[in-house]
């Protein structure tokens, strides 16, 4: 196992977190970002926003919004 770098580990961060990279990179992406301040720093940042972005598409619009948007939706077919 070696440290891959800062330009390895951030190029790959993505698949490294949705663990699709091989485990031979996985391990050398890991022990860098256990070394380097500022890729654990890009790290937290990308899980943060996965998780943010999961979060929000879990959500569904207040059901009064949805009818307004299909109302107005219809509207704007009918009078076209």
């Amino acid at each position: 196992m070696s440290d891959c770098g800062c330009d390895k580990a951030r190029r790959d961060l993505e698949e490294y977190l949705r663990h699709e990279v091989c485990k031979t990179s996985h391990d050398d992406i890991e022990q860098h970002l256990e070394g380097c301040p500022g890729c654990q720093d890009e790290a937290l940042v990308a899980r943060t926003l996965t998780e943010v972005v999961a979060r929000a598409c879990k959500e569904s619009a207040p059901e009064d919004l949805r009818d307004l948007v299909l109302a107005r939706l219809s509207a704007a077919q009918t009078s076209r």
